[in-house]
């Protein structure tokens, strides 16, 4: 539907707002090409510059990606999410697993206080979703569901701040899962997750907290001695 004609400024914040939600709703998800220029001219009722200057400081804020002679695609889904992104990209696996181990075992110890049974039958969906996709032996589709499953651990926490920092974190954490998983899925790197959401289920904060830690263990960098550089 044609959105309304405002003075140009207010008409080029709205179609950021209109963007921006076909994003973070999932509709345009992340890896994919967002509808070509006149598509969105088309679409949205609206000049080809408006939609350029949406488009362009959307991907000045990380949303988008341009890239010429190929289309514009989503590479996040919100502000944070970009800065992230762009942020630890290039940053020590190590690291990168040192913070989501902080993350995931303060999310699982709150979980296990917070959850609901409602949380509770969406963990076992999520759990049930992660195995059905190791079995398939897809491995994009099953990093996407591996990373629900520990999204949907968080958000159990019911603490909105810790969850939207983690979701946010999304796409580096799947970016170094991808790497770690390689090309196929092998049948000595599965790693149960089943405790996880029992602990989670029976209320066992650090029984849940040890789960969630034990999951991120392998990325840690070996310790270093203090003495003797």
């Amino acid at each position: 539907m044609p959105l309304p004609s405002p003075h140009r400024s207010a008409l080029a914040d709205q179609v950021i707002n209109t963007l921006r939600q076909q994003i973070s709703s999932g509709e345009w998800p992340v890896g994919s090409r967002i509808p070509t220029e006149p598509e969105l001219v088309a679409e949205l009722g609206v000049a080809r510059n408006t939609v350029r200057e949406a488009v362009r400081a959307l991907a000045h804020n990380g949303l988008l990606d341009i890239r010429q002679g190929s289309g514009t695609y989503v590479v996040a889904t919100s502000e944070l999410a970009g800065v992230m992104h762009r942020r630890f990209r290039e940053a020590d696996p190590g690291h990168i697993a040192e913070m989501r181990s902080a993350l995931e075992t303060t999310g699982a110890r709150l979980a296990a206080d917070r959850r609901t049974e409602r949380d509770l039958r969406q963990l076992e969906a999520l759990l049930a979703r992660r195995e059905a996709a190791w079995d398939s032996g897809n491995v994009e589709r099953f990093v996407e569901a591996d990373a629900g499953l520990h999204l949907g651990v968080v958000s159990a926490s019911h603490n909105e701040v810790l969850t939207a920092v983690y979701a946010d974190l999304g796409d580096v954490m799947r970016a170094y899962l991808r790497h770690d998983v390689g090309e196929e899925l092998r049948p000595e790197a599965h790693m149960d997750h089943a405790r996880l959401v029992a602990a989670v289920r029976e209320g066992d904060a650090e029984a849940a907290a040890l789960e969630a830690a034990s999951h991120t263990a392998e990325w840690r960098p070996a310790e270093r001695e203090l003495s003797g550089g």
